[in-house]
Parts: structure tokens; C-alpha cells; sequence
């Protein structure tokens, strides 16, 4: 099979639709057709239905999606197979939660640019459960976020780190507001998230099941800065970790609510599917994220 009928697929699933990919790969849209009619033909499959004005895959394409991207990466490999990491090209896709993007790897990305400065490196800040939707359908290359499990057996999960959590409230949050170890109460207080299906998150909800302690509301803010912000203004109170908050604390501007979950480590690991070919940028940042996690580095490990 011809790999550019290969990257017309993907260029369709990037940009969403036949002309936007024909676009993008400087051909016209009739070329675009004609090689998803090729694909299509040969694997006697159909790969896009059209929700919309959007080409979304089909159950099929969804399953040989891993196939096709290891094929591609293969390729990648093979052209980059002689150069060295200042020749290294391509684009590197890792999905991590925000808050890793914004207060842990922030050095490590410099230090990857110094390195590999030809990569397009690409990390969108997402919620756990999208992390590893992406890393199984083959959208993100690697994947860094806290173990929430549910992988198949076709993903690699490799252990980084971890860090604790802290559940925290206001300066001028109620005094009931603190009292998390008596049983059986309904408390007149929001809990505000930012990613809610985080390991940290899901163990909070547990603990407050097994006491009965049932909350107002939830609301996800989708961002750490912006829950960080709720609460502080007293709109509810949040689990973040520990090292999110530690300035706040410092400063007087959050309170600590005691739990029994203030010292259980949450396990952060690296996830990636055994199919895809570890090309020469991702071996890089791998390397850098392992020896980044040992050593005290800038902004020192989670743990």
C-alpha cells in the first residue's frame, strides 16, 4: 500500500474534512477521495462517515488506526535513521494534565527544544481520561499523567513518579467547612475540580462515600488556575496537589482541610502503544523525562 495514501488518512482526521486535508497537502480535493477510495478498496473497508460537516472514523478505522500509525512511524524512522538529534525533524505529540504542563515539566521542555530543536513538539494540557482515550486511538505518541487505569493490554505503562494531594479551602471558608473525618453529613460546600476523572479526584470521592459526607455540588472548571481562583474566592473547596498549592499555603491565601488520604502518593506514569516505533524525538524526551524525574534538576522531582 502507498504510505501517501496513508498520510492523506490522517491528514482527513487532522483537519476534519476532505477539502481542509486537500488544502493542507497542497492537492485537490479529488486526490483526497481518490486515495481514501484506494485504502478503502484494498482493505474492503469503509473509513469516514460524515457527522456534520466534520469526517469522523468509522469502527473499522478507529481499529486499524494503531496499524496505520506504527506504518508511519516506521517510515519516520527509516528517513530519520542516520541523522542525530540536532537533525531530528517530524512533530512530537504528548498529552499530560495541566498541572505537569504547568508546574513540573516546564525545564524539561527546554531542555528537549535545546536538543532536538527541528521537532515540532506539541503538548496539549488534557484531563486524564482524554490522555488515555488518546494514547489508545493513537492521537497522542506518549502520555504522562497519573495512573487511572483502563488500558488494554497494547499500551505500554511505564512508572515516573508521584506526588500527594492536598484538599484545601479558603481563608474565609465556614468553620464546619473543615471537618471531613465525621461521618454522615451533608455539607453546604462546592466541590471545584479541574479534571475530574484524575486519579487524586476519584480517590477524594470514595473517601467522602465510605464516611457518607455528601457535597453540595461539583464543578469542573477544566483548568487548575481557574479552580486554584474559585477557591480562593471561597466559591467551594478543591483536591490539588500538593505542589499546585504550596506558594498559596505559604502565603496564607489557602487552608489545609485535614483528610486520611494527606499522605497516599498518587502514581504518575508514561504511557505509549507497543506498536508505535519509538522514533529518535521520542527516545529523546523519554530520556529526558526519566533522568529529569532522578535528578533534583530545576524544578526537582514530584516525590
Amino acid at each position: 500500500m502507498n504510505t501517501k495514501y496513508l498520510y492523506t488518512m490522517k491528514t482527513v482526521l487532522e483537519t476534519g474534512s476532505y477539502q481542509k486535508a486537500a488544502s493542507k497537502l497542497n492537492y485537490t480535493q479529488s486526490t483526497v477521495t481518490f486515495h481514501i477510495q484506494q485504502i478503502e478498496q484494498e482493505l474492503d473497508i469503509k473509513l469516514f462517515d460524515r457527522i456534520g460537516r466534520k469526517m469522523v472514523l468509522t469502527q473499522a478505522g478507529r481499529e486499524i488506526l494503531p496499524h496505520i500509525e506504527a506504518i508511519l512511524q516506521e517510515e519516520y524512522a527509516l528517513h530519520n535513521y542516520a541523522g542525530g538529534a540536532a537533525e531530528m525533524s517530524g512533530s512530537l505529540r504528548i498529552g499530560m494534565p495541566d498541572f505537569l504542563l504547568c508546574y513540573k515539566i516546564t525545564p524539561l521542555i527546554r531542555l528537549f527544544q535545546q536538543q532536538a530543536p527541528k521537532v515540532r513538539l506539541m503538548i496539549p494540557a488534557l484531563p486524564c481520561k482524554e490522555i488515555r482515550s488518546g494514547i489508545i486511538n493513537g492521537d497522542l505518541d506518549m502520555g504522562i499523567h497519573c495512573n487511572i487505569g483502563g488500558y488494554p493490554k497494547t499500551i505500554i505503562e511505564e512508572p515516573w513518579s508521584s506526588y500527594k494531594a492536598r484538599l484545601v479551602a479558603s481563608v474565609d471558608a465556614a468553620a464546619d467547612t473543615f471537618d471531613f473525618i465525621t461521618q454522615h453529613q451533608r455539607k453546604n460546600v462546592n466541590l471545584i475540580t479541574s479534571d475530574a476523572g484524575s486519579l487524586h479526584q476519584q480517590r477524594l470521592l470514595d473517601y467522602c462515600r465510605s464516611c457518607d459526607i455528601i457535597l453540595e455540588n461539583n464543578i469542573d472548571m477544566g483548568s487548575l488556575e481557574a479552580a486554584k481562583i474559585s477557591v480562593m474566592n471561597n466559591l467551594g473547596i478543591a483536591y490539588f496537589p500538593d505542589f499546585t498549592v504550596e506558594k498559596e499555603l505559604l502565603e496564607g491565601r489557602l487552608q489545609v482541610i485535614q483528610i486520611p488520604l494527606d499522605n497516599v502518593p498518587v502514581p504518575v506514569i508514561c504511557a505509549y502503544h507497543k506498536n508505535k516505533e519509538i522514533n529518535p524525538a521520542m527516545r529523546l524526551f523519554k530520556s529526558l523525562l526519566f533522568s529529569f524525574d532522578r535528578d533534583a534538576g530545576e524544578s526537582g522531582p514530584l516525590s
